[in-house]
């Protein structure tokens, strides 16, 4: 394992066939979620089940709450006495609102993409891009911004959010295989509101593997197992 800048970002790379991001298999990108440390799922990897040639890429969002590589980090900030507010009086979180940031943590995510791209020398068809919470809502938002044309997208308690830009941009990603999960529970982020969003994606031809299960706004092992199964699918390793 080591950490390497990647396109201004900060990212822990581990995995491949020297368990340090050696050799040229294909690539795994996942991002944390608010408020986690940098290096939050990267124990993670050992836990899921794919073959030794993949790697993983865990960037550290940009922007420190506590400071530091260790402490909290987002993609982008959020008001979270509104979401207090909102989630008390039973309206839940507005998936109309593009939050403030989104773009420009976009436009850093795309960078350590093209420079993962280029240091590689890796296309973007062996890279699948997920993430945890915020970071699937970014990652989401990136993929449906582009025509790279990714292996996969990894939603891990991720939500539906900026619906009306959203939804125009999902047949263009018609045929994009989905990894989803979430929590019949979250106290954060509803589970009805992810459902949503899998029903806006699979109505536009977006295949969806949904994994739901008891439990609240978390990564537990049985969701984990069916990651291994669906990366090593969609990087055409046999299972």
């Amino acid at each position: 394992m080591h950490l390497e800048n990647l396109g201004g970002l900060q990212a822990q790379i581990v995995g491949g066939p020297n368990r340090d991001g050696g050799g040229t298999g294909p690539v795994v990108v996942l991002l944390h979620g608010f408020g986690a440390p940098g290096d939050d799922l990267v124990a993670l990897w050992k836990m899921i089940r794919v073959p030794d040639d993949v790697r993983f890429v865990f960037p550290v969002a940009p922007l420190a709450l506590d400071g530091g590589l260790q402490g909290g980090r987002a993609w982008w900030m959020l008001d979270m006495e509104r979401i207090a507010r909102d989630m008390a009086s039973g309206r839940g979180r507005d998936v109309q609102a593009v939050p403030k940031g989104l773009t420009e943590a976009r436009t850093s995510l795309l960078a350590l993409l093209d420079q993962l791209q280029e240091h590689w020398n890796i296309p973007s068809d062996r890279i699948i891009l997920g993430g945890f919470s915020q970071g699937a809502m970014l990652a989401c938002d990136t993929i449906l911004r582009t025509d790279r044309p990714f292996a996969g997208l990894v939603l891990l308690s991720g939500t539906l959010i900026a619906r009306d830009e959203w939804l125009p941009l999902m047949p263009n990603r018609k045929g994009l295989p989905v990894f989803q999960s979430h929590g019949t529970d979250d106290p954060l982020l509803p589970c009805e509101t992810a459902k949503d969003l899998r029903k806006a994606m699979t109505d536009q031809g977006i295949p969806v593997k949904w994994h739901e299960f008891k439990g609240g706004h978390e990564i537990p092992f049985d969701v984990l197992k069916e990651l291994g199964a669906f990366i090593a699918t969609h990087l055409n390793f046999a299972t």
